[in-house]
């Protein structure tokens, strides 16, 4: 195990005036904002002082502010897995039985080497809070979400776990091998453990449960409803994959007889707890459908770019009235965890289909923060800097070459591709400090993280 005895989760600031920004994404905080109490206080404006009493000062002349990104869709463990030989050229489904194999390794010990890997590359990108959707359980890894909690509580990260789940093997017609999934009665009673044991609620909730059965095929119908009516009962949130692939788009017809949509509709899973991953291929009238059950949509572009999945219609699907958020997606379809650097990829990709009018760097900003956390059903207290919202900051330099002779600062760390983010504050605490997160040893996480990648994919 990775030794944290000495990690620290950050200096707690109890009342903190984050002083005269480069710029900041907030109306009337000119002057920057104060964070007491792990909220923001305060929003100090143009030719303002805080009226906070007796606060400390962090200038912040040399950065630009952002909310804390969000990211709404990863599979930590893939970071084990990234440029995986006779994976690297595959659409998915290939893509899938090739990895597969190597996933039914996993060890407690390398997944938390890999969800280590992953909080950290993501906390270091600007991120603030994560979900993660972890659905490989082979012999011995009954325990992977409690690994994840543990993880997250050492690096002080805010995290929306969700329960993952397969149990439609190729036995049964569907992609994965017998040793990766489990039985029905397995999967919902560890579901009710997780949140009995670590879901919290209230706006400032660091640890979060919710229940994700994998895709249309890797799960029962039976699965897809049971685990929708236990969320209704314990009131979580659902996520899955959904319209990924024209594979999957033929799947469901072959199997179901359905469109993927039709098919969660099915199963009780048009509502408003609901969001979905990728959401390429759905039609305009399905865009309608889930604008009025309030089912909201992560974007993953680089993820869709790497295996040919195609272009999730985001401007479509906002003009139809659907949220939209941001997933760097795993680390095995996309390489890297790096949230900041997903902005930049949805707002090029999103520009080359819709032109230059229609998408701005602040929308890719927009979805990465309030977007997803409407996906994460957050939004009343994260995604945004204003007052009674989580302190939840990152912090950017544009010190480097890519950004020298920059105007706009805001639109520097979309266009010139940010990628790692000088300090962020996560409830109230400072979780990375001049780009290192403190406490943690980054070659020594790099070392046990290559080792363990090895040995996962028996070289």
């Amino acid at each position: 195990m990775l030794d944290l005895a000495h990690f620290s989760t950050g200096r707690e600031v109890k009342s903190l005036w984050i002083k005269d920004p480069l710029a900041i994404l907030a109306d009337g905080a000119d002057r920057g904002v104060v964070v007491r109490n792990g909220i923001i206080a305060e929003l100090v404006p143009r030719g303002g002082m805080p009226t906070t009493p007796d606060v400390a000062i962090f200038e912040a002349a040399q950065h630009v502010i952002l909310p804390g990104l969000i990211n709404t869709h990863h599979h930590f463990y893939q970071t084990l897995t990234r440029a995986v030989a006779g994976a690297s050229d595959c659409e998915l489904f290939a893509w899938l039985k090739t990895l597969y194999p190597i996933w039914a390794r996993l060890t407690p010990d390398a997944l938390e080497s890999g969800v280590t890997t992953a909080m950290a590359s993501l906390m270091l990108s600007g991120c603030t809070t994560t979900t993660d959707h972890h659905y490989v359980f082979p012999p011995g890894l009954e325990n992977a979400i409690d690994v994840e909690v543990a993880v997250a509580r050492q690096l002080g990260m805010r995290v929306v776990l969700t329960r993952g789940s397969m149990n439609r093997s190729q036995r049964d017609g569907g992609l994965p091998p017998d040793s990766v999934v489990q039985d029905e009665d397995t999967i919902l009673a560890d579901c009710q453990r997780l949140v009995d044991t670590y879901h919290q609620r209230g706006p400032d909730a660091m640890i979060q449960i919710a229940f994700a059965p994998c895709s249309p095929f890797t799960v029962t119908a039976s699965l897809m409803k049971n685990t929708a009516a236990l969320a209704e009962k314990l009131d979580v949130r659902l996520h899955t994959h959904l319209a990924e692939t024209a594979d999957e788009t033929r799947y469901c017809g072959e199997v179901y007889g359905c469109r993927p949509l039709d098919y969660i509709e099915q199963c009780g899973w048009l509502s408003s707890r609901v969001w979905v991953a990728h959401g390429v291929h759905f039609l305009p009238a399905e865009m309608a459908r889930l604008a009025r059950a309030r089912v909201a949509v992560t974007h993953c572009p680089c993820s869709n770019q790497q295996l040919a999945a195609g272009h999730c219609p985001v401007c479509d699907l906002e003009a139809a009235g659907v949220r939209v958020g941001l997933g760097v997606d795993g680390s095995a379809s996309n390489e890297k965890s790096n949230l900041i650097e997903e902005a930049y990829g949805a707002w090029l990709v999103q520009r080359a289909r819709y032109g230059a009018g229609r998408v701005s760097y602040r929308d890719a900003l927009r979805w990465a923060t309030r977007g997803s956390a409407a996906c994460i059903g957050r939004e009343h207290e994260l995604g945004d800097i204003a007052v009674n919202k989580a302190a939840d900051l990152a912090l950017f330099k544009l010190d480097e070459l890519r950004f020298a002779g920059y105007g706009d600062a805001l639109a520097a760390v979309v266009q010139g591709s940010a990628h790692r983010a000088d300090r962020v504050m996560i409830a109230g605490r400072w979780a990375v400090e001049e780009g290192f997160i403190p406490g943690l040893d980054l070659p020594r996480l790099i070392a046990r993280q290559n080792e363990m990648g090895r040995r996962l994919q028996g070289g």
